[in-house]
């Protein structure tokens, strides 16, 4: 499914874990054993991905397209990019699935720029995050399952910093003092179950207590 279109608002471009596919619409490749050497999958580029390589240009966000890969024990990077610049630094990004890409940029546009600017009055002006791809299990949880992160398809957002110096964290102010720092928290939650299939915070368990997992598996739980 394509994300709506990406639109800078403000005067300026601003450019774990549950399991889940994102959507593709090739069958994935059969399972490799854990501890597997990595191996280049020669597949064609599917329509989805290329559809959103497209919308990524017509965005003009900066990005490289990645080589599917097959890491092992399910974990896999498929219809995957890196990206380089979406007018607004990002730490931490690693392989993320191309329409993960497109609705971490969409929420980062127009939801976290706009609510820093409106809410706390300064500009953003960096995101950081504990990364995307990791070929692992789900944390915190009875159960073992691969991650989205071993599918590339999770990013994990840890803090905020604006033009006029704060940083605003996610394990130091959840429960902040300052009302409208809360404030700018909750709609930026608010506005990621929206986009993302399954969202976690610090609401959901301790493993989540530093950062909100962003996951675009196109399911509907946000915690």
């Amino acid at each position: 499914m394509r994300v709506k279109r990406l639109v800078p608002l403000l005067g300026f471009v601003l450019s774990g874990c549950l399991f889940g596919g994102g959507g593709n619409d090739r069958l994935p490749p059969p399972r490799r054993p854990a501890g597997a050497p990595p191996v280049t999958l020669n597949m064609p580029t599917s329509r989805e991905t290329q559809m959103c390589y497209a919308d990524l240009s017509r965005e003009r966000v900066r990005y490289s397209p990645l080589p599917d890969r097959d890491y092992g024990g399910g974990c896999t990077v498929i219809g995957a990019v890196q990206l380089i610049d979406i007018g607004v630094p990002v730490t931490g990004l690693k392989a993320m699935r191309c329409g993960l890409a497109e609705e971490f940029i969409g929420w980062t546009r127009n939801a976290v720029a706009p609510a820093a600017y409106q809410i706390l009055g300064s500009r953003l002006v960096k995101i950081e995050t504990f990364g995307t791809y990791a070929c692992r299990n789900t944390i915190g949880t009875p159960f073992e399952r691969l991650s989205g992160h071993a599918l590339a398809n999770a990013v994990d957002v840890s803090a905020f910093i604006l033009e006029d110096g704060r940083r605003v964290s996610i394990e130091n102010d959840w429960r902040s003092d300052s009302d409208d720092v809360r404030r700018f928290l909750e709609v930026i939650h608010t506005s990621a179950c929206k986009r993302f299939g399954t969202v976690l915070s610090p609401d959901y368990n301790a493993a989540h207590h530093n950062h909100l997992h962003l996951e675009d598996d196109h399911k509907s739980f946000c915690r």
